[in-house]
């Protein structure tokens, strides 16, 4: 696996704007509106023999093919189910169209920079380059994902796998 060094700091800036609120398990995850391209209810995918298992396969989208992610084995959250309010968010991150499984959307919201508090340091690679930052609302805490970074590591990810196959 690809890893990123330096501070928290350095994914992003915490810039305040519109976070689009979802669900992993109990706990809120937010990702910057302006990644997002729409939402859709999960379907079938068509899948990809050898593909790592948090890749669930591809679909066709308006003829474009989209690889789905399930967000919650990709982030090692242990696997879902997938019910009638799993929802893909498909996103425009890292030059490229994808479409990551959540178990469910719940609002946009409006984060200024006071609300954004620094990751904390997790001592891991696991998660911890993703977090750019906590949201924080009252009594409501958002994670916040760079999907750039996430799927930068992934790409970088299946390069290695690649030039190791070879």
């Amino acid at each position: 696996m690809a890893t990123h060094t330096g501070s928290q700091s350095s994914n992003t800036s915490n810039i305040p704007g519109e976070y689009l609120a979802f669900r992993l398990g109990s706990e809120e995850y937010g990702v910057d509106i302006q990644k997002v391209q729409e939402l859709r209810g999960y379907e079938p995918v068509s899948t990809i023999a050898g593909a790592p298992e948090y890749v669930k396969g591809v679909v066709n989208l308006r003829g474009v093919i989209v690889p789905i992610f399930d967000m919650r084995i990709r982030l090692k959250l242990g696997s879902a189910s997938y019910n009638d309010s799993t929802v893909v968010i498909v996103l425009h991150a890292a030059g490229r169209t994808v479409g990551v499984v959540v178990d469910g959307v719940s609002d946009v919201t409006a984060l200024t920079p006071a609300q954004i508090k620094p990751a904390p340091d997790f001592h891991t690679d696991i998660n911890a380059n993703y977090v750019t930052g906590l949201g924080i609302q009252d009594e409501r805490m958002l994670i916040l994902i760079n999907m750039d970074l996430l799927l930068l590591d992934e790409v970088e990810s299946a390069d290695e796998s690649e030039v190791d196959s070879s």
